[in-house]
């Protein structure tokens, strides 16, 4: 039950409002027998008045008496038209309705608004001046606008919502007309969801109606909204532009993917088939011919039925430089995949190879190419950008464990690359126990250490990832390449492999043979730290060379020198090398940036800091000093955050030291338009918003009723506030005074 004396309201069950006011006339009753039997009748009568003051008080609070208030609103009720202008609003989609336009005919989404907010219907919600009616748009973009900023800019219907209803406090209704793309965050990242606004709506009362403009379905388009090309590559060589194309058309549609660039060259072309309403994923890849940056273009013809020819190309640029890859090779025994390796890169102009062979019987070998010791020193082990470790592990005449850590901590802190290529002796698995045991892309099947041998040769089966990926190039473009791995000569033996461990990419397997957990990786690859691993488990690539000589052998082991090195050559000087991830960042993205620093002996810097000054693509400039990883291979370690699109440009240097020639590179941020024109009407977002406010969907159609739904809203009721005085603080305080002054007061009056 309630009831109210003036503000003050109540609210107790019946069963507790009777229960209270049983108590307070049996304890009425008897305060009023103690006062009457008292031999002090003015002491007495107080005390008991007190006691009854403190019992009723209690009794009242159990009835949970709150303080209400009522505000009344000062201004006249409104009705806010807020209509959205955003560039996803000129799409021309939106069917004019019959009451607007008797031909019934298609217009841009931004056209339609615009009639519509000037029929004459809307007069009928002033209600003769009773009622204020105003329109405001959001997400409009600036007359003024670069076409850089304009790619930044996008629809947000959280904040417009919520804006009028801390600057409106008499809201009767809010009509809503777009078409639902909502596609910003906050500042700080997090989700900017319109659900928000909408239940701040809901508690203040306040229907939405939301009129949904434009199709459902997107405008048959075909979109490039992927291009994810490396920042440099090396001259003479290949780099692959991986792209994708989203299509809306009903049907497959074969078009021809181009490359060019901007020195005149020759284009690359491709065709593929993009099936309709699906993704498109595909690469292309392109020739780096001189030495310098490069601006490249890659696009596809506008096709018959498409209506948006803005998104069929994109620009991007890659740097080219010359190469110089220093790689060390460790063997035991000089099995033909090792002799064939080593002869491949001392051929190889772009790289300088070292060989450390440890064979058990003869002892080290000599020659050229050869060194006599494992460069135990990191001055001396840090030059080496990949390593090739074949059948060896820790043991005499062998790596020492503290080798194997060294190796290890090469790969981790110095952006090295590791290539294990196990043989029949087995010792690949007595690394389990030193820190390259991780880094190993695979788990051993350790039952069978002398791998497994077949009488007929086996073939490699590429992966998905495999057919795609760089390293497994054979050709000279991506058509041809299945072909030639299908026609490669097998291998007799393998490594007996378990599984591959998390974080693998399988590339090829075992084309005859598997396991309980499927086919046998034979080629796979792992992230390891700020390096990369790569498995080989055969030691027969050797035999690519059949009837072709070097070709396919040589490209391999090329692929696989230049892909494992990229990071370690992003920017390398005498003193400090640098490099960073992601490739191709977009606003928002976080750049991962590693620095390794040396002293003037090339000892790994242990002393001192590297500062990186980044030019931001408006002229900006800011320092940052990286952090020192744990360790003694002088490196370090930070990043910085891409809030704009264009190239950055970024600087390391030893702080305070003139000696030290400071490395540069390039940060292209390349960013797509945020609002999509042709993109459909996004109905559902609208229809849950206009529910949880307690209004409704209405069709364009029908907009031409909504004034007579809003006209028959009932009236707004004022602003009611509670304040429970049942719980607060200063209650308690009163209630604990008073029963310490009623027991003094029992004190004093000689009574217990």
């Amino acid at each position: 039950m309630n009831f109210s004396i003036s503000n003050l309201t109540f609210s107790p069950s019946t069963a507790l409002f009777i229960i209270g006011l049983v108590a307070l006339a049996i304890i009425g009753g008897l305060c009023l027998i103690a006062w009457k039997r008292a031999t002090r009748p003015v002491r007495t009568g107080l005390l008991e008045g007190l006691r009854f003051l403190i019992a009723l008080i209690i009794v009242l609070m159990l009835w949970k008496p709150e303080w209400r208030t009522i505000t009344y609103p000062e201004d006249k009720p409104e009705i806010a038209i807020l209509w959205d202008g955003s560039e996803s609003m000129t799409t021309e989609d939106a069917v004019l309705p019959k009451w607007l336009d008797n031909s019934s005919s298609v217009a841009t989404r931004a056209e339609f608004i615009k009639q519509a907010l000037g029929a004459d219907f809307w007069e009928k919600l002033e209600d003769g001046g009773k009622v204020k009616v105003f329109t405001e748009d959001f997400s409009a973009l600036p007359e003024d606008i670069s076409i850089e900023e304009k790619s930044k800019q996008g629809s947000d219907l959280n904040s417009p919502l919520l804006k009028l209803v801390e600057e409106h406090d008499n809201l009767k209704a809010v009509i809503l007309i777009s078409d639902g793309d909502h596609n910003l965050n906050r500042k700080d990242g997090n989700p900017n969801s319109p659900t928000r606004a909408a239940q701040q709506l809901h508690i203040n009362k306040t229907p939405l109606y939301a009129v949904p403009v434009g199709a459902e379905k997107s405008l048959p388009d075909l979109e490039l909204i992927n291009l994810s090309a490396p920042d440099f590559g090396i001259v003479g060589e290949y780099v692959q532009v991986p792209f994708s194309i989203k299509s809306s058309m009903e049907k497959d549609i074969r078009t021809t993917v181009t490359v060019r660039d901007d020195k005149g060259n020759p284009p690359k072309t491709k065709t593929i088939t993009i099936p309709a309403n699906k993704t498109y994923r595909g690469s292309m890849l392109w020739q780096l011919k001189q030495e310098g940056s490069t601006k490249l273009k890659l696009s596809f013809p506008v096709n018959q039925g498409e209506l948006i020819t803005s998104n069929n190309s994109q620009e991007f640029i890659i740097g080219a430089k010359k190469e110089s890859i220093k790689i060390l090779v460790i063997e035991t025994r000089p099995r033909w995949e090792y002799r064939f390796i080593r002869n491949a890169l001392s051929r190889d102009p772009g790289v300088d190879v070292d060989c450390l062979l440890l064979h058990p019987k003869h002892g080290k070998g000599d020659g050229p190419d050869y060194i006599q010791n494992f460069p135990d020193q990191l001055e001396d082990l840090q030059k080496y950008d990949v390593v090739f470790l074949g059948d060896v592990g820790i043991g005499k005449d062998q790596l020492t464990l503290e080798q194997a850590n060294l190796l290890a901590g090469l790969v981790k802190e110095q952006a090295s690359g590791i290539v294990f290529i196990p043989g029949p002796l087995g010792n690949q698995l007595t690394l389990k126990d030193s820190e390259l045991e991780p880094i190993i892309p695979i788990i051993f099947d350790e039952s069978k250490p002398k791998g497994l041998s077949d009488e007929v040769p086996s073939p490699l089966n590429l992966t998905s990832p495999g057919k795609t990926s760089l390293l497994t190039l054979l050709g000279n473009d991506e058509a041809e390449n299945p072909k030639i791995w299908r026609n490669l000569p097998g291998f007799y033996w393998c490594a007996a492999v378990k599984k591959t461990k998390a974080g693998a990419t399988v590339l090829a397997t075992h084309a005859n043979r598997k396991n309980s957990y499927g086919s046998i990786p034979m080629l796979v690859t792992k992230q390891a730290g700020s390096g990369k691993a790569l498995f080989l488990g055969h030691d027969s690539a050797w035999r690519w060379r059949r009837g072709v000589e070097d070709l396919y052998h040589f490209r391999f082991w090329k692929n696989v020198a230049r892909w494992m090195s990229y990071q370690r050559n992003m920017a390398a000087g005498e003193r400090l090398r640098l490099y960073r991830t992601p490739d191709r960042p977009k606003p928002g993205d976080l750049v991962s940036l590693s620095v390794n620093a040396f002293d003037a002996n090339g000892v790994p810097l242990r002393e001192g800091n590297v500062e990186v000054e980044i030019i931001a693509p408006d002229s900006s400039k800011k320092t940052i000093i990286l952090d020192r990883s744990e360790g003694s291979w002088g490196a370090f370690t930070g990043g910085f955050d891409i809030n704009q699109v264009g190239e950055y440009k970024v600087t390391a240097g030893i702080e305070g030291d003139k000696t030290a020639k400071k490395v540069s590179t390039s940060v292209i941020a390349q960013g797509q338009q945020i609002e999509k024109v042709g993109k459909p009407v996004n109905t559902e977002l609208l229809k849950e918003i206009s529910r949880i406010t307690k209004g409704q969907l209405i069709m364009p159609d029908q907009l031409d009723k909504i004034t007579n739904l809003i006209n028959a809203l009932p009236a707004k009721t004022p602003f009611e506030s509670r304040h429970p005085i049942w719980a607060h603080i200063a209650l308690l305080i009163t209630l604990i005074t008073l029963l310490a002054l009623f027991w003094i007061g029992r004190k004093l009056n000689g009574t217990f």
